[in-house]
């Protein structure tokens, strides 16, 4: 039993090593990002460079689905760099200000007003930059099949003024780009709304000409990549798209394709219902089609800019015929901003699930369901972690009542274990044939004491996952000086706490029989109250109210059972 359990306290270790290195990592991404994002913020003038990736696939042959991709613009042998003084507009809303280039259309800088870098700071998180080395843009246009013209994301556009701002009264905000070739007149319509992180675009055509014009839609997203790091687990920063295989049932719910896997294996897929994005700690941006069920080729690609390596996810549409004299429309929409669940789940099928809880999204999706449930009651973060660990507690009383009456058995014969430890020491088959007859006598489970750390892993890495991936309790304060629980202690308290806490529950237990497995568990709250104070002080808050809790079960449940066994032992 001794053994059993000094596993499993070392898989909880090691779980614990694994959750802090993922958020070692996640931290000195974040301290990047920040960095990166202060330095653009310094130069809020800078030229921003229309960035692309300079080889989206160019192919005219049929695809899977049987449409024809005309050639798409941007490779090195159809277009020289962009222009590093192309002119942008400026658009601000409530919620987001874009800096949007004359040249393509391209969005090359998105701010997310709601969101400051760090508490009490006004500079707003820069999601989209294209400045001071690091590149991160949102591009789409036109591709003119059999040679037509049509603006891609190098195109230079038109338009009536430079800056828009949403006023009070407004909801809506619409910025017309014009471009005009061989009698096909088209107006890129870039439009936002208040309250919402959505950026819809919208290509009216209009063929003057006397010949009809066929032309494909693309979106994508081109980034800067970030090192492969080394740790076994970690927040997720990536590419991710989803879709329908075509003329099946299959639905591909959710792929990942990390930066470096793009440098082996090239997408090339044609899916409908689906959607392409790039995600990171907190945020992201994705592309989703307007018409769900057509069907779209899913590409990456890989390209240089200055010696640096971008990495590019997209989709793009089928070929739409405009008659000579007619018009049509294309549109799709562009996400840009924070990973919420209820933001995102409307716009397309499976994107909710770029807020990824890991493994145990089974456990962690109600876990965060109660957070909310409970903070729209009191209205702060911290006691919601605080009800929720209750909530938990109480869901799993039974069980660890029969863990703890088992534990309680085992302190009480405690004595009798060490007396059969000195007698038969040397002979460990024979002590081994004892111990189990003392189990057997005693009525005695020697598993059952495992069971709190047992049931304990998986809630304690979904509760891990939920704060580490949940937008809303980023900067969220709780009392006195914790004012984010998304973030370690700064005082370490709680973890002082948490270790104390787990040296009372440590007293509670049987004492192992071993001197070394003494050892090794006197020294457990000292390792974990160290682990711990690395970890988000939400999770330490969870913990340390889990073992408030376990104490004052487990000692009531011992002194009852100790007082049953004395009583059995006078009759």
């Amino acid at each position: 039993m001794d053994n059993r359990r000094l596993i499993l306290v070392v898989a909880l270790g090691f779980v614990l090593i694994s959750l802090w290195q993922a958020w070692t990592r996640d931290q000195s991404q974040s301290a990047q990002q920040a960095a990166a994002t202060t330095q653009n913020a310094a130069i809020p003038g800078s030229p921003a460079e229309s960035t692309a990736a300079k080889d989206i696939p160019a192919s005219v042959a049929p695809t899977a689905s049987g449409q024809t991709q005309g050639t798409v613009p941007g490779t090195p042998e159809t277009k020289s760099s962009a222009s590093n003084n192309a002119q942008t507009i400026t658009v601000k809303t409530d919620v987001l200000a874009l800096k949007i280039s004359l040249q393509g259309g391209v969005i090359n800088e998105a701010d997310l007003l709601k969101y400051p870098q760090e508490q009490d700071k006004a500079d707003p998180v820069r999601l989209l930059t294209d400045s001071n080395g690091f590149v991160y843009v949102a591009q789409s246009g036109l591709v003119g099949a059999k040679g037509a013209p049509a603006p891609d994301h190098y195109a230079q556009y038109t338009a009536p003024q430079m800056e828009y701002t949403l006023t009070p009264g407004e909801n809506e905000l619409r910025i017309p780009l014009s471009w005009e070739k061989d009698g096909i007149k088209i107006t890129k319509w870039i439009i936002v709304k208040r309250g919402d992180y959505t950026v819809r675009v919208e290509y009216k055509i209009e063929n003057t000409s006397q010949t009809p014009w066929a032309a494909s839609q693309y979106r994508q997203l081109t980034r800067l990549g970030t090192t492969p790091g080394t740790q076994l687990v970690h927040t997720y920063t990536g590419t991710v798209y989803a879709g329908d295989v075509p003329g099946t049932k299959d639905r591909l719910a959710y792929e990942k394709i990390p930066f470096e896997e793009m440098l082996k294996t090239k997408l090339s897929k044609d899916l409908s219902n689906g959607w392409v994005a790039i995600i990171q700690h907190y945020f992201m941006s994705a592309w989703v089609p307007s018409d769900r069920q057509q069907v779209n080729h899913f590409y990456t690609l890989v390209s240089d800019k200055n010696n640096q390596t971008l990495y590019t996810i997209g989709m793009s549409s089928p070929v739409t015929t405009i008659p000579a004299g007619g018009s049509g429309e294309l549109s799709s929409t562009l996400y840009v901003g924070p990973k919420i669940q209820s933001n995102l789940a409307p716009l397309a099928q499976g994107l909710n699930l770029t807020i990824d809880f890991g493994i145990f999204t089974v456990i962690a999706d109600p876990i965060f369901w109660l957070l909310k449930f409970f903070h729209e009651w009191v209205g702060n973060w911290g006691w919601s972690i605080v009800l929720v660990t209750l909530v938990i507690k109480l869901f799993f009383l039974w069980p660890s009542a029969i863990s703890y009456r088992s534990m309680a058995k085992m302190r009480a014969v405690t004595p009798k274990m060490k007396a059969l430890k000195e007698k038969f020491g040397e002979d460990r088959q024979k002590l081994s044939q004892e111990m189990m007859k003392l189990y057997q006598r005693e009525k005695i489970n020697p598993l059952g004491g495992c069971l709190p750390i047992v049931i304990q892993i998986p809630v304690f890495i979904s509760l891990y996952w939920v704060l580490a991936e949940s937008v809303e309790l980023r900067q969220a304060p709780w009392i006195l000086w914790i004012h984010d629980l998304s973030q370690k202690d700064p005082y370490f308290v709680l973890p002082l706490l948490m270790g104390i806490s787990m040296f009372i529950q440590q007293k509670l237990n049987p004492a192992p029989v071993d001197p070394m497995q003494q050892k090794i568990f006197a020294w457990l709250p000292v390792i974990f109250t160290v682990f711990f104070s690395f970890f988000p002080a939400g999770l330490v808050l969870y913990w340390f109210v889990n073992n408030l809790l376990s104490i004052a079960q487990q000692y009531l449940i011992t002194r009852k059972i100790e007082k049953q066994m004395a009583l059995i032992k006078s009759e």
